[in-house]
């Protein structure tokens, strides 16, 4: 396994991050064979794991909080917070010191743990004042109860004001930025990703296998394994468009035969890309299952040779998305009119993608 500095955080992580929004009820339900992935990513060398209170609700945290009783202590633990956590009620999410302390103090006894090493603004919330924010994330580092701080799905210029307040108000830092990141999504090429190395912040990249497509699992002219995602949530997985669905199908094609070329798995092509980019220290995985989680483990050591590097660049261009929708931040006055017509009715607030 392979390690880097994450930013300028002093953690030093595995080049592979364990992502766990597919323990639980939205993914495996059996908590025993979590347990067990967690523990063969631990004994590869992953010593980086990533979970969110929002994943199944708190059950993911609290699975995670068991499988690491007795290892906790060589793990570089993240969770973030900030999406809703309960629909009934509207202030059990956002990015206010209220919501802050509540959801820090759930996450840690969930996970069974006295801190948090890296926590995270799981989205931007336009509803909050970022130096309130940054105001509570520094009292828990302060305290001993948060070691470092970051943001996820941010866009370059809101990434930029955070640094601008944190300096100005003299706030920590958010010093990790977590976003999406795929050969099929490249979104983040264009500013995110300059704008985290111009400011020295650590990168964690999620959906490297935009949601499964890079697998090679979702091919034209056969049917979707019957319990992946594009079955259970087509639409958040682009199946369910045909237009985008057909360009993916054209494309995993393409990918599939420089994959083979190049001797390696598609997999393993998905995860050398991304991590290829020299402002990303960790990709993270995502398996709902061991035969999951060891395809992606082979994949550290990677390195994808120039040419190829470059024939993936002529099948989706530097900067560009296949599909649009995998950019998981619209600015809100593109989504809601009251934000562009004067008198005009908000919308109330739609649940945001998550990951």
């Amino acid at each position: 396994m392979d390690y880097t500095n994450l930013g300028k955080t002093g953690l030093r992580v595995s080049r592979l991050c364990l992502g766990t929004m597919m323990f639980g009820a939205w993914g495996n339900r059996d908590h025993d064979a979590c347990g067990r992935m967690v523990h063969t990513a631990l004994d590869a060398g992953v010593n980086f794991i990533d979970t969110a209170d929002v994943y199944a609700f708190g059950e993911t945290e609290e699975i995670l909080g068991r499988a690491l009783k007795g290892r906790r202590d060589s793990v570089v633990l993240a969770t973030k917070f900030g999406e809703q956590m309960d629909h009934g009620e509207p202030l059990t999410r956002g990015a206010s010191r209220r919501w802050i302390m509540r959801a820090v103090e759930d996450s840690l006894r969930r996970l069974g743990t006295d801190r948090i090493d890296l926590y995270q603004l799981h989205r931007f919330d336009p509803g909050t004042d970022l130096d309130e924010t940054l105001g509570a994330l520094t009292d828990l580092i302060r305290q001993g109860k948060v070691r470092a701080i970051g943001s996820s799905a941010f866009p370059a210029d809101r990434i930029t004001e955070a640094q601008w307040v944190a300096e100005r108000r003299g706030r920590e830092r958010f010093a990790v930025e977590q976003l999406a990141y795929s050969a099929l999504a490249r979104h983040a090429e264009a500013s995110a990703l300059p704008a985290c190395e111009r400011y020295g912040l650590g990168v964690m990249v999620y959906s490297p296998l935009n949601g499964g497509w890079l697998t090679g699992k979702y091919r034209a002219g056969s049917p979707a394994p019957a319990d992946s995602r594009a079955v259970r949530n087509a639409e958040h997985f682009d199946h369910a468009q045909e237009a985008v669905r057909t360009r993916k199908y054209a494309l995993v094609e393409e990918i599939a035969t420089l994959a083979a070329e190049s001797g390696h798995t598609m997999v393993e092509l998905a995860i050398g890309f991304v991590l290829a980019h020299p402002a990303v220290s960790s990709a993270i995985m995502g398996p709902r299952t061991m035969e999951q989680l060891t395809a992606q483990l082979g994949a550290v050591d990677v390195t994808l040779a120039p040419d190829v590097m470059d024939r993936m660049d002529v099948l989706v261009a530097p900067g560009t998305d296949v599909n649009p929708a995998d950019s998981p931040y619209v600015p809100p006055a593109l989504t809601d009119p009251a934000l562009r017509r004067r008198g005009y009715a908000r919308r109330p607030e739609q649940p945001a993608r998550t990951a």
